[in-house]
């Protein structure tokens, strides 16, 4: 998630196709409430969205740790990791059928990357998106902001192909370059469509910063019938929401919104702090900031909460599978 600053200049660049590299990932299980409205039959049960396993979301986000790791530390746009992360990523989506692209951009005098994933078939009128910024800051990894984000999308999109799932809207998966700098990429996306294209998409859902430490479950309340889709999937799980205030406005839906596309999203905070009400909410330590290591070198696997992880996975992809039907 962008700090609090003005976004930095643009100018449009052509679009690039990057070098891969391959990593692995891990098998696991989580789970994920009932569909609170959908009827009991056979072709209900087909549509449901599967568990999003979090030992595989983890492996990935040990990927873009080993990445940082082998790249000074992060992976900042216009670096080698932000590079190395968009190829993992890539490699992953093309192995698993999705026709992907890479939109290229110039920000702060340094060369940024837009990835695209669209998975076949559906309705090309009416577009699901799901996306998250994959840069980091330079000053640490970006693990929780945003490898967490990054990564349950990536796995998110693998679930879609991995289940064979043919919804009736088209899906399209994005990740985002130099959203730290003042959502860049997602802006350049947004502002390189048509207005007849920008009408097809029907929803636009952004995850920033979903397994923050000290975890909070924020929702957030732009279009209605998103919002209440998170907020069903959470009331399965008996947990209380929020509406998300602290980053409105600082990540990729922002764009999005500005164009008149409905957006909704999750987040688990940031640098504010948890009142002692959340915490007898959700647990955790009242009068600490939900992620004490933002935008700072200690943003590494360590600084994970395994729990809002694996709820906030299982929800993208129930929000996914709700919203394409």
């Amino acid at each position: 998630m962008k700090l609090l600053l003005s976004g930095r200049a643009l100018t449009a660049g052509a679009v690039a196709v990057a070098t891969l590299v391959s990593g692995g990932s891990a098998a696991g299980a989580a789970t994920a409430p009932a569909h609170p409205t959908a009827p009991a039959t056979a072709a209900a049960a087909a549509a449901a969205a599967p568990d999003i396993p979090i030992a595989n979301v983890k492996a990935h986000l040990s990927q873009l740790q080993s990445i940082a790791t082998a790249n000074g530390g992060n992976r900042a746009h216009g670096r080698a990791g932000y590079q190395a992360s968009l190829n993992y990523v890539k490699a992953k989506l093309d192995a698993a059928g999705f026709t992907t692209r890479v939109q290229q951009f110039t920000a702060s005098g340094r060369t940024g990357y837009n990835l695209i994933a669209d998975w076949p078939g559906g309705d090309a009128r009416q577009v699901v998106m799901a996306g998250s910024h994959l840069d980091s800051v330079t000053s640490g990894p970006g693990i929780n902001d945003n490898g967490s984000g990054s990564s349950a999308v990536l796995e998110t999109a693998l679930a879609v192909a991995r289940s064979g799932y043919q919804p009736t809207k088209h899906l399209r998966f994005a990740w985002w370059g130099a959203e730290e700098l003042g959502l860049v990429g997602s802006r350049f996306y947004v502002n390189s469509l048509g207005s007849t294209e920008r009408a097809k998409i029907s929803g636009y859902l952004n995850f920033d910063m979903i397994g923050s430490p000290n975890p909070g479950y924020f929702v957030y309340d732009d279009d209605p019938t998103i919002e209440k889709t998170f907020k069903d999937y959470y009331a399965g799980l008996g947990i209380s929401t929020e509406i998300e205030t602290e980053g409105d406005g600082r990540s990729d839906h922002a764009p999005f919104k500005n164009a008149g596309v409905p957006v909704g999203g999750l987040f688990s905070g940031a640098d504010y702090r948890k009142t002692s009400a959340q915490a007898a909410k959700w647990g955790g330590t009242a009068g600490q900031p939900f992620d004490r290591c933002y935008h700072s070198s200690c943003d590494t696997t360590a600084n994970i909460n395994d729990t809002a992880l694996d709820r906030n996975s299982d929800a993208i992809a129930y929000a996914v599978w709700e919203l394409s039907q």
